[in-house]
């Protein structure tokens, strides 16, 4: 099976999937939470959901192989869910939020990619005789990016591509860098402020307040790949896979913090209260200093940022293609041919697009079904370590009081996103484009 075919992997390509699957475009909107919430609160925040989320990395890493002794190993999300809340009410929770972290964000990687290749080819055809030429359209940008994407995704297992999560953790570390140390470097526009901008009424504020922290919870990423990374490293009783995972963890996380802490603290100084909430970081420097900055550097963010795209694709498509080759072997019974797999890509790669183009406005929906998804992330983590572990049953009720709470508090705060992006699409309304990518 593509997540665990090959099982020797190592820290350094633990760290190189973590990394890629771990920093996106989404933590260039750090900065709108802080307009939001301002220094001290948006500080805070911050700082506690990069805590609490690394609390439920370290569960996962530990449920893996929960019980020593005996090899049972859950390289899946979905397993592991089965596992703990049983057939029924596993699936229930578990393969809507997978599916959706892995497919959909394929899916809203190939809109950002391709409008950010879009952009890049402008800016350096400027003046040139190619921009005389007719250029293509959003449809056409999706495709090129499409076709891009399923080209690179012809290695058969997670392991294969850890080159491309390499350059993918490269390049997300490089533009998250330029793109903070860059204004810095500069003037500040005239009249930023640093205060608060909620809404005006108290239901209003408190919305502005509740989307501000879903778009610090949903900047980290990444758990619904947290054990199929660890799948693909080798496992002994003498050295468990979760000591090697949980060093990986830690070289990342380290890595992650040292790029959206200095991303969200300097933009938010940088720009204030004046950085644009559809686009974060990206849209304000290119609107306050695009115009003294060299095309070299515009072009180098951009460039950055499209690899980027590329190569996350790569490893939140795999667990996509390792269900479908399931569902294949299922049936059949035998391994899945090599003209398969690539059919099966090929299929992912068309269903994709199409959906891109049929739904190019899924980006803006994306706090809603975070807000929907969010318990994968913070809560379920939580209560499977209670039902596998037991902990209360082995006096160790201080770690069942603490997994209860955090689980508990995460359904309530995933509960509390969705009403506040709710209300924010009722409010500001949705610009529904169907088959109308710009």
């Amino acid at each position: 099976m593509p997540l665990t075919e090959s099982r020797n992997g190592n820290v350094a390509t633990a760290v190189f999937h973590l990394l890629s699957s771990g920093i996106g475009i989404q933590a260039l909107l750090l900065p709108v939470a802080f307009a939001t919430l301002g220094w001290v609160w948006g500080a805070i925040s911050l700082s506690l959901a990069f805590t609490w989320q690394l609390y439920t990395i370290w569960t996962l890493v530990q449920l893996h192989e929960p019980i020593p002794g005996i090899r049972t190993r859950y390289s899946r999300y979905l397993q592991l869910a089965i596992a703990a809340f049983g057939p029924k009410l596993g699936k229930l929770l578990a393969i809507f939020p997978v599916m959706y972290l892995s497919g959909s964000t394929c899916i809203m990687l190939i809109i950002k990619g391709a409008g950010v290749m879009e952009l890049l080819f402008k800016l350096m055809c400027e003046g040139g005789a190619t921009c005389d030429a007719k250029s293509l359209t959003g449809a056409e940008w999706f495709l090129v990016f499409t076709c891009m994407a399923i080209a690179l995704a012809q290695r058969p297992n997670l392991n294969s591509i850890a080159g491309f999560s390499l350059v993918g953790a490269m390049s997300a570390i490089g533009y998250c860098t330029l793109i903070w140390a860059l204004p810095i470097s500069k003037d500040r526009p005239s009249g930023v402020s640093y205060d608060s901008r909620k809404g005006g009424s108290t239901m209003a504020g408190m919305f502005d307040v509740l989307n501000a922290i879903g778009i610090i919870v949903l900047a980290f990423r990444g758990h619904n790949l947290v054990l199929e990374i660890q799948g693909t490293l080798p496992s002994s009783l003498t050295n468990p896979s979760k000591r090697t995972m949980w060093r990986g963890v830690s070289v990342s996380y380290i890595i992650i913090a040292m790029c959206q802490f200095p991303l969200a603290i300097a933009g938010f100084w940088a720009y204030g209260n004046k950085i644009p909430s559809n686009g974060g970081m990206l849209t304000a420097f290119m609107q306050f200093h695009g115009h003294d900055t060299s095309r070299f550097a515009k072009g180098l963010v951009y460039l950055l940022v499209v690899i980027n795209c590329l190569s996350s694709f790569q490893i939140y498509a795999m667990p996509v293609f390792d269900n479908l080759e399931f569902r294949y072997i299922s049936m059949k019974n035998r391994r899945c041919p090599w003209w398969v797999r690539i059919g099966f890509r090929l299929f992912f790669g068309g269903l994709a697009f199409f959906i891109a183009v049929a739904l190019p406005f899924l980006p803006s929906l994306a706090p809603l079904v975070g807000g929907i998804t969010l318990p994968l992330t913070l809560a379920y983590p939580c209560f499977m370590w209670i039902l596998i572990k037991k902990p209360h049953q082995k006096g160790h009720d201080a770690l069942w009081c603490l997994n209860l709470g955090l689980g508990c508090l995460g359904i309530v705060l995933s509960v509390l996103l969705v009403v506040a992006a709710a209300w924010n699409l009722a409010i500001k309304g949705l610009h529904a484009s169907f088959f109308k990518p710009l």
